[in-house]
Order: structure tokens, then sequence, then C-alpha cells
């Protein structure tokens, strides 16, 4: 993870390569199904509403039935996977009533997160965060490398926070948001998120909570209302 305080070239090569883990006597077979299913469905590689069956997954992953198994119904407990009637196991649809709920206890959760870690960042995770946002603008043209990086924003100010429950409670939801594709791809999107980023990052470094969970919640804000403009559009276009 980032809290190491890894460098910034280094992280750059690592967000931009696939999930991969070792073989070898230790290798958890059903964790390696669970990490390859869902950071193909964290990619966008399988879509919401896509059926998926053993069988397929088996094959595209190249694994045995007995950990895909396994990842399915870790997954089904999160959320990210759902049965749905005549078609079977699907990926999970967000629909216009979760998206809604979703922000606003995203709102909430990440003002929360920026405003203690505020307060009790380390200054390494500091200098991480700051190595993060500073990487973004090199990845405007990647989306989905990117997305990951974003992602590795999110969860730094997450574990900055040094509130376990406060992680959990966000972990979990990042699994729900995991289902929403990148909206990183849009014209003017990274540029946006970029200096949203900032804003953030300059209240946390600053000291200043009630600035940091301010920028946050405006950040989350946005996001939200531009996957709901999305969503209506789909919808009626």
């Amino acid at each position: 993870m980032a809290r190491d305080g890894m460098g910034a070239m280094e992280m750059a090569s690592q967000v931009q390569r696939e999930t991969t883990l070792r073989d070898g006597p230790g290798r958890d077979l059903g964790l390696e199904a669970y990490s390859k299913l869902k950071d193909a469905i964290e990619d966008g590689i399988i879509v919401p509403g896509t059926r998926v069956t053993e069988t397929d997954l088996s094959e595209r992953f190249e694994m045995s039935r007995t950990p895909i198994r396994e990842a399915i119904y870790r997954l089904e407990s999160e959320g990210l996977l759902s049965h749905e009637p005549r078609r079977g196991l699907v990926v999970t649809q967000p629909d216009h009533q979760m998206i809604v709920e979703l922000y606003t206890m995203r709102e909430a959760l990440e003002g929360t997160a920026a405003r203690l870690a505020a307060q009790h960042a380390s200054e390494a995770e500091l200098i991480t965060l700051a190595e993060i946002n500073g990487l973004e603008p090199t990845l405007f043209e990647e989306p989905r490398a990117l997305s990951r990086l974003n992602r590795r924003f999110h969860s730094m100010i997450y574990m900055s926070a040094h509130n376990r429950y406060l992680l959990k409670s966000l972990e979990n939801m990042a699994s729900t948001i995991a289902l929403l594709p990148t909206m990183l791809d849009l014209p003017g999107r990274p540029a946006e998120a970029h200096a949203e980023h900032r804003t953030v990052l300059e209240a946390i470094v600053s000291r200043d909570a009630g600035d940091a969970e301010a920028a946050a919640r405006d950040h989350i804000r946005s996001a939200g209302r531009r996957r709901v403009d999305l969503l209506s559009q789909a919808v009626h276009g």
C-alpha cells in the first residue's frame, strides 16, 4: 500500500499494471480468484448486469472451480454479485436509488475521514498523499490506471484517519462503489477531480479539519451529481 512511503516512480509503475499474485506454497487460490474477479469488476472488464458462471470464470482466469466458487460466495456477501430471476448470477446493476443512497453515505463518511486525517495523519502519510496527487496529471489519458490511482488516494485518506471502525465502514462501501464505472474517462473530469483532490490535500496538510471535511464533502457531492446525471441520460437518452 501507499502507506509505506513508496517513491513516486514505483507507485506509478504499480498502478499501471494488473494485480498479480505470486505462485508458491503459501498461495491462497480463493483469495487470488477473489482479487482477480473483483479487479475485473472494478476495472470495468466485467460490467454490471453481466451474467457470470463458475465455468466461464474458471476458463477466464484459468483456475479450478473451487476457488472460483469461494470468490463468488465472498463477492455475493459484499453485494457485488446477485441473483436475478431467469438469469442467474450477475454483476449487480446499481439503480438510481442505490446511487443516491451510496453517495449520501459516502459524503458523510469521507468527510469524516478527511477531518480526522487532518488531525491524525503522519508526515509520511501526508507525503504519500502529495505524491499520489502529483502523479494524477501523468495519467489523464489513461482512465483505467488513473482510476486505480484515484482509489489509492481515497484509501490513503481512509487510513490516515486512524479510526479502525470508520476504515471498516469505508472499505465496505468501497466494494459497492466498485460496481460503478469510472467517470475519469469523461471529458474534463480527470482535471476536475485532480483539482478537487488538491483542495482536500491542502486542507489536510494545513491541519485544517473543518476545511478538509468541507472539501471532501464537496468532492463527493460533485461526483454524485455527475453520476446521477449520467444515469438519467442513459435512461432518457
